[in-house]
């Protein structure tokens, strides 16, 4: 196998999980109770953390939010620019970054058993809920209960869902990602 094609296998596959987040930012639910909609975002980027490792999955995030940051219309709803990171949602995405980083530091020790997989992602998302918590807030202007109702509650089902798919998946996509001809030695 071509050793180039290897050295392309991690940055290809970031970007291609930097546009599923993208992707799965627009496939949101709005909450009528709050400024914050269930998105399928973070299904990919935990799936990217398992996959890739946490730098590699940390670029791809990173990749993804410039990409908001920027202007173009990749957040949650088809949002860009720098006001996303300052309203509601801006500390869900403050936290995207730590969570890559947790999960696939925790992701990379056991690679094919999903309930460690599965416990990585719900320990990812500690850093979201908390960043997410924090900026929500001070956006609302709130007491701690309001946020908490409006800003950590209603997507626990949801979040424990995405967690167990992408604990699911990750050995099976990650096999297969290994198993192509110029995939990836390592991560």
């Amino acid at each position: 196998m071509d050793k180039s094609a290897k050295n392309l296998a991690y940055p290809v596959l970031s970007c291609l999980f930097a546009a599923l987040m993208a992707v799965g930012a627009f496939i949101a639910i709005p909450l009528p109770f709050s400024p914050v909609p269930i998105v399928l975002q973070t299904m990919f980027m935990l799936l990217a953390a398992l996959v890739l490792g946490p730098w590699w999955a940390s670029l791809s995030t990173f990749l993804y939010l410039l990409l908001g940051f920027i202007g173009l219309p990749v957040l949650s709803g088809g949002t860009g620019g720098p006001a996303s990171f300052l309203g509601p949602t801006g500390g869900y995405l403050a936290g995207y970054i730590p969570c890559s980083i947790v999960v696939g530091l925790i992701g990379e020790k056991a690679r094919d058993k999903w309930p460690v997989l599965f416990l990585a992602c719900l320990a990812g998302m500690l850093p979201i809920y908390g960043f997410g918590l924090l900026r929500l807030k001070a956006v609302l202007n709130s007491d701690w209960e309001r946020a908490i109702t409006a800003g950590i509650l209603p997507f626990i089902p949801g979040d424990l869902a995405k967690s167990l798919l992408a604990a699911l998946l990750a050995p099976k996509l990650s096999a297969g990602i290994h198993s192509m001809p110029a995939g990836p030695s390592n991560g």
